[in-house]
C-alpha cells in the first residue's frame, strides 16, 4: 500500500528533509509504509550533488540548501507542486534508470490530462515542452522550456525526493540560478502556457496517473 500525504501550507525545507529521513528509515526497517508526499515550499534554492557554484547566480536572493539528491541547482516555491516519492525500489526492479523513467512518465501523463504535450529530451533532465510562440534557439531549433524537474536519491533501494511541477510559481524566481545547470533554455508553468488549473486538480491527476504508471509496473 502507498500512503499519500498532503501539506496545505508551505513546508520548510529542513523539515521536509527530516520527514523524508524518518519515512525512509521506516520503509527500510519495515515499520512504515511507502509514501508519496504532496507539498509546496517557501521560496528557496536547493543544490544537488552535481551543483556548480557558478550556476548560483544570485546567492543572496533566497536561502540555499544542500539537497543531498542527484542533480544541480533548482528552485522550489509557492505555486509549484512538489511530490516526494519514498518507495521500496525492490518492488520496481531495483533499476534506477527505470525508476527515473517512471517518474518522468508520471509527469508526462499528468500533464497530458490538461492537454499539455510534454516529453523527455536526450541529454537534458526533467520534462520539457516546445514553445513555438517563442523565438527559435541559437541553432535554429524550436524554443523549449522546462516545466518539471526530477531529482532522486537512493538509499539501500529506497528512494528520496522526487518531482516538481510548475503549476503557477513566480517564474522570475528562477533568475537566481541556472536551473539544473542547463543553459539556453527557459522554464514555464501550466499557467504560463495558458492552462489555468488549480493545485487540487493537479493533485487529483497525479494520484490517477501514479496508479497507471507505478502500480501497473510492479
Amino acid at each position: 500500500m502507498i500512503r499519500w500525504l498532503h501539506s496545505d501550507t508551505p513546508v520548510p525545507y529542513p523539515d521536509a528533509l527530516a520527514r523524508m529521513e524518518e519515512t525512509v528509515a521506516g520503509i527500510l526497517d519495515q515499520s512504515g509504509p511507502q509514501t508519496v508526499w504532496l507539498l509546496e515550499h517557501p521560496p528557496l534554492y536547493t543544490a544537488g550533488t552535481s551543483a556548480k557554484a557558478a550556476d548560483l547566480v544570485a546567492p543572496d536572493r533566497f536561502e540555499v540548501f544542500e539537497a543531498r539528491r542527484g542533480g544541480e541547482y533548482t528552485y522550489h516555491g509557492p505555486g509549484q507542486r512538489v511530490a516526494y516519492v519514498m518507495l521500496d525500489l525492490a518492488k520496481y526492479g531495483r533499476d534506477v534508470r527505470r525508476f527515473v523513467w517512471l517518474l518522468e512518465e508520471w509527469v508526462i501523463q499528468t500533464l497530458a490530462e490538461f492537454g499539455v504535450d510534454a516529453g523527455r529530451r536526450k541529454g537534458r533532465v526533467g520534462v520539457w515542452v516546445t514553445r513555438p510562440d517563442k523565438p527559435a534557439l541559437f541553432d535554429g531549433s524550436p524554443a523549449e522550456d522546462k516545466i518539471a524537474a526530477i531529482g532522486v536519491r537512493i538509499r539501500r533501494w529506497v528512494s528520496f525526493h522526487g518531482i516538481s511541477i510548475n503549476v503557477n510559481p513566480d517564474l522570475a524566481h528562477y533568475d537566481g540560478i541556472v536551473p539544473c545547470g542547463i543553459h539556453h533554455y527557459g522554464v514555464t508553468s501550466l499557467h504560463d502556457l495558458g492552462v489555468r488549473v488549480s493545485m487540487r486538480e493537479v493533485d487529483e491527476a497525479l494520484t490517477r496517473c501514479f496508479a497507471t504508471v507505478f502500480e501497473r509496473s510492479t
